[in-house]
């Protein structure tokens, strides 16, 4: 069998450099009708790094009181940042939303709101029973606006920060009887010294009700 340029090229491609292209990224595409996000790597790094000044600000508090101030608000960011860091991952696939365990028929999206976070990504989603799922997503700006993007352009039946979906991607509601018409140019027809004239002869005639001068004089 014979192999052709590309399938060479893909064989001699190091494998460093698909490994390093590979760990640029936290959105993983698993063949062509599933996308899968999962967490950024900086929320664990940023959670291990708050506690580890929790816990030296807490060794500093043993004989100085007033550092316990800063451990304390430490361990609350340490917190948080790893319940971040450990959400579950969230695929679009091309009939459900899945969260975790859970998954979302795309036809059971009544709205899609979205709230002042974007990167985390916290969306609150409206279902048909008006049951709501709050959405978190602790990605890159990038993967937050991809997400956000899959969400909206899969939700066909949903209000889309209260927009309809159609009107909301700018898609005719009415198209042919609704569009607008478009008014036909003007053109001159006359010279300006001929528009004249006319405008005068024009004139003529609301006054004396004719234009023939001679018929005029007679009946005078």
């Amino acid at each position: 069998m014979e192999w052709t340029s590309l399938q060479l090229a893909w064989i001699s491609l190091p494998k460093s450099a698909l490994t390093e292209a590979a760990g640029r990224s936290r959105l993983e595409v698993s063949g062509l009708i599933m996308t899968r996000y999962v967490p950024a790597r900086y929320y664990l790094l940023f959670g291990i790094t708050a506690l580890a000044l929790a816990a030296f600000s807490a060794w500093l508090g043993l004989e100085w009181k007033p550092a316990f101030i800063p451990a304390v608000l430490f361990l609350f960011s340490s917190t948080l940042l790893l319940i971040l860091a450990f959400r579950p991952a969230i695929e679009i696939h091309e009939e459900f939303l899945s969260i975790g365990k859970r998954r979302v028929l795309w036809m059971d999206i009544r709205r899609v709101d979205r709230t002042g976070w974007i990167s985390p990504l916290i969306l609150r989603i409206t279902l048909f029973d008006d049951s709501h799922v709050l959405l978190i997503y602790p990605g890159d700006l990038d993967g937050c606006n991809s997400l956000l993007r899959n969400l909206r352009r899969l939700s066909r039946d949903a209000l889309i920060d209260g927009v309809p979906y159609r009107q909301y991607w700018g898609e005719a509601l009415n198209p042919g009887p609704d569009r607008r018409q478009i008014p036909a140019p003007r053109y001159r027809l006359l010279r300006p010294e001929d528009e004249a004239e006319v405008e005068k002869l024009y004139q003529r005639l609301k006054t004396v009700g004719h234009l023939d001068q001679k018929n005029t004089t007679d009946e005078k």
